[in-house]
Order: C-alpha cells, then structure tokens, then sequence
C-alpha cells in the first residue's frame, strides 16, 4: 500500500511540474494575409505573394527546450477558396520510403499540420506529408487522450500537394540541402471541423516536423536501429511548442488570423491573442488536475482547492470559477471579467464560449 501511495504522489507531482512548464509556454501566432489569384501549386513557391508572405518564426523542439539540427519555417496565404502552405525545410538526406496513400506517414521523414477551426480541441483535423509527396490525412474527433473516433477513411478532398527538391531524392551518394512542400487546402473541406470563417478571425493551428536518423541497408535510406533492434527515438520539431512529447494537445497550438488585408498592401499587421484564451489556458489548467485527481479520489473535484490549484488570475483579474458535478462528469463555467462571455469546459476537455453581447 505504501508503495502505491509514493507512485500515485510521484505520478501527482510529475503532472505538476508538466502544468508549470506547458503552462508557461505561450502559444505562437502568425498572420496569413489575403490573395486575390490563385496559386500554381508545383513546390517552388515562385509567385509574387509568396515573395511577399512573411516567414514563421523558425521551428523548436516540440517541448520548447531543444534547438532544432535543421532550420524549418513555413509561409501561409488565402484565398476565397483555398489555405495555401509553403515550408521549406532544411535537410542534408532528403529520402522516402512509403508511397501508398494513408499509410503511416510519419515513419519516413515527414511534415504535419494539425488545423482546429473553432478551438474546441474536438472534431480536428491532421495532414502528413513525406518527401515522396505521399498524404495521410485523417479527422479525430477528440485527442486521443479521450479514446475519441479517428476517421482515418476521411480525405480533404481536392487537395494539392507538390514538393521540389534542393538535392536528389534518395541519393545517399551526396549531400542535399533542402526541400520544399506547397499546399492548397480547400475551405470546403476544413468546414467539416466547425469554426469561424476564416476572414478576420483566427484558427488554432500547429505543424510538426518528424525526424529520424537513418542507416544505409543495401544503400537504401532506412530508419536506424540500436544495438537490440529498436528504432532510435525520432525528433519532434514544430512551430508552436506542445511542452510535452504529443502534437495532440490542440489547446497548446498556435494563432493563424486569417487578415482581410490583400498581400499587395499588407502593414505589418501584427495579432493580439484576444484576452479571453488566456482564462482559457487556466482552465487546461484544470482539466489536467481533475485528471489527475480523479485516477487518485475515483470521483471528481469540486473546487480548486481539493485540486490544489491556486486561485486563478489573468491579468491581475481573479477569476470566479463554477464547477458542476454530475452523473457522467464535471462542468467548469467562467463568467470572462473582460468580455461578459460565458467559458465552459468540461469533462472530456471540450471547449465552449458563448457569447453575451
């Protein structure tokens, strides 16, 4: 028994300095301005718009610790019909192995982008993509520390993808710089994850990079092995830091503000993380410690204190919480004592805002 109780403490204690460390890791934000013509999407990116489009910050190591061994960054614009991506991503063995659609992607070398229109961290969607221009999109209806559904038969349908190359595809015989993937994602396609339209507003958005170190078999690329056959542990790097080794925790993804603002006349125009998804990340916050308390109790918390959570604060402004204990769970409500909004998370992490004004 006393065994038990020192690892649930270690297990208690382990969460906590987890919530210090994400917690204090704001997410990133980046503003994608609009096109009035298409893109050609071939990989190169050469268009006037693209010229103009401003970088992303460069990629970190998805707990927000490391610096990454190759530059990554990515450009966005839209359109009425399109949400179109450009990333270039350093690399001196560009290699792919996996050609059929759908398949596990992230086995190879690859990119990721992971898109939750209305920021409920629910009902989201996730795009891989390898060297070989071989997608795996799929839809998950809650993270998958829920045990939601992924829909892994769910396609984006009408995508564009194409990837250019500054060196040779799996050539281990010299070295490579670089290579390029462009996308066009159709808006049609992204409304089946809810949300605002996107003009003047903001989705939550994050992208991952996969990396492993490889070997050569047969002069082949292949992922290495150690010494007892296991695949060495790949590198997670991403634009907006998790703060933990997992690209499903959609409340820890970055700001992309979808600006009216044509690229041809762009100002610069930077984007405030509106004030109210600061009390959200406190209530993150206290979804994890009712996690925690539960695997501990067997039944829900009823205020912060049992949580051992301090009074929460945003800006100098104590927070009121509400919690509601019920049959199936909890719900946490936050009057925002900035906009009037009602906040309400509950047990599942799903998010809710509704409006009062």
């Amino acid at each position: 028994m006393r065994l038990r109780s020192t690892l649930l403490l270690t297990v208690f204690l382990s969460f906590f300095l987890f919530q210090i460390k994400a917690q204090s890791i704001a997410p990133r934000s980046y503003t994608a301005y609009r096109i009035n013509d298409s893109l050609h999407i071939d990989g190169n990116a050469e268009e006037l718009a693209w010229k103009l489009a401003p970088w992303s910050s460069n990629f970190t190591d998805i707990q927000g610790e490391l610096t990454p061994l190759y530059h990554t960054q990515f450009k966005m614009l839209w359109d009425a019909k399109h949400l179109y991506v450009y990333v270039h991503m350093e690399e001196p063995h560009i290699w792919g192995t996996l050609k059929q659609r759908d398949t596990v992607v992230f086995y190879n070398n690859d990119f990721e982008m992971f898109i939750d229109p209305d920021g409920d961290t629910h009902n989201y969607m996730e795009i891989e993509i390898n060297a070989l221009n071989t997608v795996w999109d799929l839809f998950l209806t809650k993270p998958y520390r829920e045990a939601g559904q992924v829909l892994n038969h769910w396609d984006i349908t009408g995508l564009e993808s194409a990837i250019s190359y500054q060196g040779t595809l799996n050539n281990p015989s010299d070295t490579d710089d670089s290579w390029s993937l462009e996308l066009a994602i159709p808006w049609k396609a992204l409304k089946e994850g809810g949300g605002p339209p996107p003009e003047n507003n903001f989705w939550r958005i994050n992208f991952s990079r996969v990396q492993w170190q490889h070997e050569l078999v047969d002069n082949r690329y292949l992922r290495l092995k150690d010494s007892l056959g296991n695949y060495v542990e790949e590198s997670n790097w991403v634009w907006s830091p998790q703060g933990v080794i997992n690209m499903h925790e959609p409340e820890h993804w970055g700001y992309v503000y979808f600006s009216s603002q044509d690229i041809s006349k762009q100002s610069n125009q930077g984007f405030v993380v509106p004030i109210d998804e600061k009390i959200k990340w406190k209530m993150y916050q206290v979804y994890r410690a009712q996690k925690v308390y539960y695997r501990k109790n067997r039944h829900w918390a009823r205020d912060l204190k049992s949580l051992q959570l301090d009074p929460l604060q945003v800006e100098g402004k104590l927070l009121q919480p509400t919690f509601e204990v019920h049959a199936t769970g909890w719900n946490l409500s936050i009057g925002s004592p900035f906009t009037s909004d009602l906040l309400i998370i509950r047990e599942d992490g799903y998010f809710k805002k509704i409006t009062n004004h």
